[in-house]
């Protein structure tokens, strides 16, 4: 398996993980979903938004790139730069899932989409306090999937404090076997 179609994989189970942790949040009352549970981000829709900013942020750097299937984000510049990695850009989850799917999609169309050689290439970005940084874009979206991974567990732990199984999580159930 290439880079590229390892970051194709991680691209669809970014997908469906969050398609599960939303289905799992839409069981909570609302007072749940925004009660401070001592998290980094304080609460499950807090923890949400994070990763929905913080994956904006990253999709704009990736679209001003040059890399193969560019057009795939296109999209993503419809939405308004987040200001703070704390913003709660939504605070209610029938608005916010049409939003995290479409993100979703163009991650997974744009991965499907980049070039093995792209990932070798340096990629020249500014953080959120407009910091400039230059350094090898593969190594950028491996950190760009395990943030999201990181995230996501912090996710399944505080649904569990709510009583909410999100079932397994493993990346080996989007591995296929080998023939």
């Amino acid at each position: 398996m290439s880079r590229q179609q390892q970051f194709a994989l991680m691209g669809r189970y970014n997908r469906d993980m969050n398609q599960r942790l939303f289905a799992a949040a839409s069981k909570l009352e609302d007072s749940q979903l925004r009660s401070n549970m001592g998290a980094f981000f304080q609460s499950i829709l807090g923890t949400l938004n994070h990763l929905y900013v913080a994956d904006v942020m990253w999709v704009k750097r990736f679209a001003a790139g040059p890399f193969a299937g560019a057009s795939c984000l296109d999209g993503v510049t419809a939405i308004a730069k987040p200001t703070a990695l704390n913003q709660m850009i939504y605070a209610d989850l029938d608005a916010f899932l049409p939003a995290r799917k479409s993100l979703d999609v163009m991650i997974c169309s744009w991965t499907e989409a980049l070039q093995e050689l792209d990932l070798d290439r340096p990629f020249t970005y500014k953080n959120s306090k407009d910091a400039d940084f230059c350094k090898p874009f593969g190594l950028v979206l491996q950190h760009f999937f395990n943030h999201q991974t990181h995230h996501r567990g912090q996710l399944t732990t505080l649904l569990s404090q709510q009583g909410v199984d999100v079932g397994i999580t493993d990346l080996l159930l989007w591995i296929d076997e080998v023939p």
